[in-house]
């Protein structure tokens, strides 16, 4: 088994390096899908690369995909290495007769550039909707908009005072919701939707279409990070608010799946989840999915590393200084370093794979 230290990775160069490695050292065969519309951080090449681990023609398949949200690519990218180098789960999958589908960097030009949203500032889990009607959070969002985002950096005492009183008001799950449910009339703000399917919704499209719509069963788990106790895994239903499909996610991951339909979920109702692409592109296939969410830092901590950063993207001529204090506030809001964490958030990993392998089993 890959030490869990050497699973995980510094920056998106690095960890994409790290992944395709062990793509090899499988004998796997990757795909490469890059975005040749712009470059990272380091001047590198943006791609989202895939693995595939069993049969082609298996009627079941286990999707495991990160960076949705770029910036939180580092933990999954390491879960997903670290998997491939486990020779116990490796063996369980071949057992099973189950594929597994390995997605890595789904945002890979956020990941390169420590930012949650992409190359134009869409959040992709916010993404997959119809776009001819409107997002069902952008009046909500829109009267907050210039609070959450303001025109200073710091915020002013005053604009501290503003949003402290409106959390008073209307209760902190409140305003998460108007913030991170999904909006699609402030290009410059948070949350946003876009106005059309952006590059790795496409490709993630695609990716689904050739490896899932032949199969009779699919369960993905989405990682993330960034949300809830520190290192816990919050297994987050992801799905429509559909009883039966609810039911067998939690016979397939445990009793303790959430779902924000009935409340019992840290996240908001959210809507043009990535669940839909599953959903379309694999219409044949019975679907189950979660998205594993793991915590980081408090959540005031989280949103401000969230102000900040958007604010740096409508102010891109800041000082170094600021730049650095802020993408360094991102990366901790997002990620830990320390090995405890790490082995904690791939443990969990490793027990919903190992769980979705079984449940799909024929």
């Amino acid at each position: 088994m890959t030490p869990i230290g050497d699973a995980f990775a510094a920056t998106y160069a690095a960890a994409r390096a790290k992944f395709l490695a062990a793509v090899a050292q499988r004998g796997l065969a990757a795909e490469h899908h890059v975005n040749a519309a712009v470059r990272g951080a380091e001047g590198e090449e943006l791609a989202s690369d895939t693995a595939l681990l069993g049969p082609a023609d298996v009627p079941a398949l286990v999707v495991v995909t990160s960076a949705m949200h770029g910036v939180e690519g580092f933990c999954g990218s390491g879960c997903q290495v670290a998997l491939l180098g486990d020779e116990a789960f490796v063996a369980a999958a071949q057992r099973s007769g189950v594929a597994v589908l390995f997605h890595h960097a789904v945002n890979p030009w956020g990941f390169s550039w420590l930012r949650r949203t992409n190359e134009n500032n869409v959040d992709l889990n916010r993404n997959f909707r119809t776009f001819a009607v409107p997002s069902a959070g952008d009046a909500a969002y829109a009267a907050i908009h210039a609070l959450m985002v303001p025109d200073a950096w710091p915020p002013t005492a005053e604009n501290r005072r503003a949003l402290a009183a409106l959390v008073a008001a209307r209760g902190r799950p409140a305003v998460q919701a108007a913030v991170s449910s999904g909006q699609g009339v402030h290009p410059d703000g948070l949350f946003y939707t876009g106005k059309s399917p952006e590059w790795s919704n496409r490709v993630l499209r695609d990716v689904l279409s050739r490896h899932g719509s032949r199969r009779r069963r699919l369960a993905w788990i989405d990682i993330h990070t960034g949300l809830g106790a520190w290192g816990h895994g919050e297994k987050i239903f992801c799905g429509p608010d559909d009883a039966a499909m609810i039911a067998r996610t939690r016979a397939c991951f445990g009793a303790d799946v959430t779902s924000y339909y009935d409340g019992s979920s840290a996240s908001a109702e959210l809507s043009g989840v990535a669940w839909q692409a599953a959903l379309d592109e694999c219409p044949a296939a019975e679907f189950t999915g979660i998205g594993l969410e793991y915590g980081t830092v408090p959540f005031e901590e989280t949103l401000g590393a969230l102000r900040a950063d958007q604010w740096l993207a409508n102010h891109p001529d800041a000082e170094r200084a600021t730049r650095e204090s802020i993408k360094a506030a991102m990366r901790r809001a997002f990620h830990d370093d320390g090995e405890a964490w790490q082995a904690m958030v791939y443990g969990q990993a490793r027990v919903a794979a190992l769980q979705a392998v079984r449940a799909l089993a024929d």
